[in-house]
């Protein structure tokens, strides 16, 4: 019977097999100093990246001179975006609202390793992200992320814990490395962020003026240049700072960029058009008073055409006209008096002009392009984001920095979301994402879905946040869903709409250590192969955990039951089916085979020894042959 492996996939592994499938001649191995002991050498596939490079260049290769943008720090983030990790994300209903049949999730813990956990049931199915990272101003927090050593050294040596747990550290302008580790922070986390797109799948960053150029590369090299959309301007302030230094800040950028673009791949990207509203585009009008409404108009001949197309035409005043010299009209006599019938042609105030064609604002696009800067009144600014979170708080200012509603919902237009689409923010800060998400439900009837990722950052004991008991930024970020769904749901009172949200917190592994590495513990530890599981994991725990490991979303319904005295846990009406009681009797077995659920797992303890294991397989072999089944 196979076994779970929990713990994420070594991307450096697969991609070294995908490379391996294509230049067979590129693979070599070198020592596993992890996995080697004194008395056991063990080796693993490598890449020779000089063959690899001579492979794919028709000239010889010699050098390292390219254009390219490095910094302290690079490669190392690319290795720790590719480590696999041993965490997993534990469910918390408590903390949730409406576990069962809410789609929207929230998660608690480093986005980094949250990404890592998300990249199986995620991978290619988000179609919209927008993330708010931590600035780079010279005296912001950023994520301190281990790059050369283990957890506990490099905590010892850069205090990167500190007595409380805190994950983040101040970057000061003063550091040698204050545009490197911003650099790298965010490279390994946008490395995974883009394996979750969708192929119409978009990104939108927003950033300022200290780190743009640096996140422009960043983004270039990831997405690719040619996937490079926009870099939209928002005016984040509506009045003048006279205290500047120099010029009076009033805008942030957002730079945009799709998974792919329609110009390479036709299933890519394709950008959402703002509503009109009251708008008329230049050139639109109704001087006749037609009843279909504004148009315009445009010349009635061409460049070529045949005899045919010679026709002389009679104004409604009588004046005879013909195409200009060296030209056609650009449509057939019959045609051109079935558009006079339709009162589609223009003949100008006086009826004598040459005519034109209308062509009616109905009829054409719904909506306007938009453009590359966002202004205050179309988009919201800072002031006005301080002002909604404060109206949800009783006019408690919670959280500095938020991002206004309407900017979100802009992006969401522009980023041509369907009404399922799954929205995901990964420094989801206050929460704004998930409120715009819920609104624009409230209003169109959508099921869109958001996943919200917030590490627990500690308040400040001085803030307004701490004081009113908010002592970690997600404890904000809940309680604002919370409350705009409330709110949302009031000022809608016929919409329906999903308001809840599943709670996950990112951990260690359910599993001791002694479940990924038991040859390394002697007869006297045996013992501990009795329960591989630790102590405080419940089933739902252990649940979640598989469903991370098979690729299947956390959002789905499901339901728990009891059956000859054991629980049986069951997920979208038979994905999964697990129960993790022990001493499951024959019975059990044959009832869950006999719902031919798509996936079964089992504890490892569930079964006393070995030929109880084997009879499982066979009772599904007769029952449910198709279902995979595993054990923890």
């Amino acid at each position: 019977m196979e076994k779970m492996k929990l713990e994420t996939d070594n991307i450096t592994e697969k991609n070294i097999d995908k490379i391996a499938s294509l230049f067979p001649n590129c693979v070599t191995e070198m020592l596993d100093e992890e996995k080697s002991t004194s008395d056991k050498k063990v080796y693993k596939k490598a890449i020779n990246f000089e063959m690899l490079r001579q492979m794919l260049s028709n000239d010889v290769v010699d050098g390292d001179e390219c254009y390219e943008f490095t910094w302290v720090g690079k490669k190392a983030s690319i290795v720790e975006a590719n480590k696999p990790i041993r965490k997993t994300l534990r469910p918390c209903k408590e903390e949730s609202v409406n576990w069962d049949t809410t789609e929207n999730l929230y998660i608690e813990g480093d986005n980094l390793e949250v990404l890592k956990l998300l990249q199986e049931s995620y991978l290619g199915k988000v179609k919209m992200i927008y993330i708010d990272p931590p600035y780079n101003t010279g005296n912001d927090f950023i994520y301190n992320d281990d790059f050369k050593m283990t957890a506990s050294e490099y905590a010892d040596e850069s205090g990167e814990f500190d007595e409380d747990g805190n994950r983040m550290f101040r970057n000061t302008d003063s550091n040698g490395r204050f545009h490197s580790d911003w650099c790298s922070m965010i490279y390994s986390r946008l490395m995974l962020a883009r394996n979750l797109l969708s192929e119409d799948g978009v990104i939108f960053i927003s950033i300022d003026d200290n780190e743009v150029e640096n996140l422009r590369k960043i983004c270039d090299e990831i997405f690719g240049v040619e996937n490079f959309i926009s870099n939209l301007i928002w005016q984040k302030k509506f009045s003048r700072s006279n205290d500047a230094t120099y010029f009076s800040t009033m805008h942030d950028h957002i730079l945009c960029y799709s998974k792919y673009n329609v110009l390479i791949n036709k299933d890519g990207w394709k950008i959402g058009l703002l509503p009109r509203n009251n708008e008329m585009p230049n050139g639109y009008s109704n001087p006749d008073n037609d009843s279909r409404g504004a148009w315009t108009s445009v010349i009635m001949s061409a460049k070529s055409g045949s005899e045919s197309l010679l026709y002389e035409i009679t104004t409604p005043s009588g004046r005879k006209v013909f195409p200009p010299s060296g030209r056609y009209w650009s449509c057939s006599k019959d045609t051109f008096l079935d558009l006079v019938n339709d009162n589609r042609i223009w003949f100008g105030v006086d009826g004598s002009g040459t005519p034109r064609k209308k062509t009616f604002l109905s009829e054409v696009q719904a909506g306007l392009r938009p453009n590359t800067i966002l202004f205050q009144d179309e988009a919201g600014h800072n002031q006005e984001a301080k002002q909604e979170t404060k109206a949800l708080f009783e006019g408690i200012g919670v959280f500095d920095g938020p991002k206004p509603v309407r900017l979100l919902r802009t992006l969401a237009t522009i980023a041509n979301l369907d009404s399922t689409s799954i929205i995901l923010d990964f420094f989801s800060g206050s929460a704004t994402t998930a409120h715009a998400v819920m609104q624009l439900n409230a209003e169109d009837g959508g099921h869109r879905k958001f996943i919200m990722v917030q590490l627990p950052e500690k308040t400040e004991e001085k803030s307004e946040a701490y004081k009113a008991s908010y002592q970690t930024i997600c404890e904000i970020g809940k309680e604002r869903i919370r409350r705009a769904a409330k709110k949302i749901q009031e000022e809608n009172p016929d919409a329906e709409f999903d308001g809840g949200f599943r709670v996950f917190k990112l951990d260690d592994s359910n599993m001791k250590d002694v479940y990924y590495a038991a040859n390394e513990y002697n007869q006297t530890m045996l013992e501990l192969l009795e329960s591989n599981i630790k102590d405080d994991r419940t089933d739902l725990d252990l649940f979640f955990g598989c469903l991370l490991e098979w690729g299947l979303p956390l959002s789905m319904p499901y339901t728990n039951e009891v059956i000859d005295d054991c629980i049986i846990h069951t997920y979208n009406d038979g994905d999964l089916i697990a129960c993790f009681d022990d001493s499951i009797p024959d019975s059990v077995i044959k009832k869950i085979a006999k719902r031919q659920p798509l996936r079964a797992v089992f504890r490892d303890s569930s079964f006393v020894d070995s030929p109880s294991k084997i009879n499982v397989d066979e009772i599904f072999k007769l029952l449910a042959p198709d279902t995979r089944v595993k054990v923890i």
